[in-house]
């Protein structure tokens, strides 16, 4: 449940934003590094974990970072067709690339994030054959900081797996309700006449972000976004992303996704499937479709993606065990191994040396 500390750190960040809300539209690269640095006193727990943790296929964001000292690169070429049928009718072909670098820097639950997505197309309009237009630009650019104030999780040793019962590991749990919750801050760049957004925008606008994540028995993850898009721009976006992920094994991936977009330069709903597959502990390859159900424009596209992480994340402490600040959790891995084989080795001297005493006492009697 939610404490009363939560609650009390949740009351001061409202009031810090509302107060400060004109200095949130004009200056939102300075509100980003005001939200960051009020969030670090929330208490929190390590979030790294074994394997790569990806926002990929989908485009909602985990409520949890990659880990301190965990470089993450994630990047999704696409190809992109829509058509518009009314009065105004034209086409659009074209391919893009999603990207984004995330790193975790000083505390397990704080995460740093450029994030964008780059489309080249071309426009054409079928009542008019001489008429086309080619574009290409940054239809986002992001700058953000991404911070978990609340983890219901974080008492993961309760949550051990039943070993003698099947239906107990895979039981609906009423605890598994309560989401994870982050706070997202960020300053979006549009670079002036942007053919992909709305007339006048240019420069910096503020992006504001809250991520929940719910992980269920079964291998069922549900997370949330709801975000607040360039504010105080004539292209003020609200959106919401709904994405649901089933994992068959500790391999593969399936995911179902509703994102909704409401402002008045574009309004629209998305729909995404697809899945991904863990290459290996630091590489995750992906694919997805994505659709929608109107025509104003009817929009199909298909992405290929990959994930890596450049693991350099140091664990303080190991099961009960207190070693050394600053021992990766590989090199405390081979310790352990080193000092298994020097118990093995150990062990089969002593047993050499009785039977060499043995040997020697039967020797004297004899």
């Amino acid at each position: 449940m939610i404490t009363l500390r939560l609650f009390k750190q949740i009351i001061v960040c409202y009031r810090f934003i509302e107060q400060n809300y004109k200095t949130f539209i004009m200056n939102p690269i300075k509100s980003t590094v005001f939200i960051a640095l009020l969030l670090i006193w929330t208490s929190g727990y390590s979030q790294y974990t074994d394997v790569i943790n990806s926002n990929r296929p989908g485009v909602s964001r985990s409520a949890f970072s990659v880990g301190t000292k965990v470089a993450q690169f994630e990047v999704g070429p696409y190809v992109i067709n829509e058509k518009r049928t009314p009065a105004t009718t034209y086409e659009v072909d074209g391919f893009g690339v999603d990207f984004a670098a995330r790193y975790g820097l000083l505390w397990e639950q704080l995460e740093l994030n450029i994030e964008g997505t780059y489309q080249n197309d071309t426009q054409k309009f079928p009542n008019n054959f001489s008429a086309e237009n080619k574009r290409s630009n940054f239809k986002t650019l992001t700058v953000g900081a991404k911070y978990l104030v609340y983890d219901p999780y974080k008492n993961a040793a309760e949550e051990k797996p039943n070993l003698y019962s099947w239906k107990a590991n895979h039981s609906f749990k009423w605890k598994s309700l309560i989401p994870a919750v982050a706070i997202y801050a960020g300053a979006n760049f549009d670079t002036k006449d942007n053919p992909f957004t709305a007339a006048g925008i240019e420069g910096f606008s503020s992006k504001i972000m809250i991520a929940t994540q719910n992980n269920f028995s079964g291998g069922w993850v549900f997370v949330m976004n709801l975000i607040k898009d360039r504010i105080g721009t004539d292209q003020s976006d609200f959106m919401y992303i709904l994405t649901l992920t089933h994992s068959f094994n500790p391999k593969w991936v399936i995911f179902g996704e509703a994102q909704g977009i409401k402002s008045d330069f574009y309004a629209d709903n998305l729909f995404r499937f697809g899945g991904a597959y863990l290459w290996s502990k630091d590489f995750q390859l992906d694919t997805a479709l994505t659709f929608n159900t109107k025509d104003t424009p009817s929009v199909f596209s298909i992405n290929f993606g990959m994930s890596y992480r450049l693991d350099f994340h140091k664990d303080k402490e190991t099961k009960g065990e207190n070693i050394d600040n600053g021992v990766s959790a590989k090199e405390e891995g081979k310790r352990r191994k080193n000092k298994s084989n020097g118990k093995k080795k150990k062990n089969k001297d002593d047993v050499e040396e009785k039977k060499t005493k043995y040997k020697k006492d039967d020797i004297d009697f004899n």
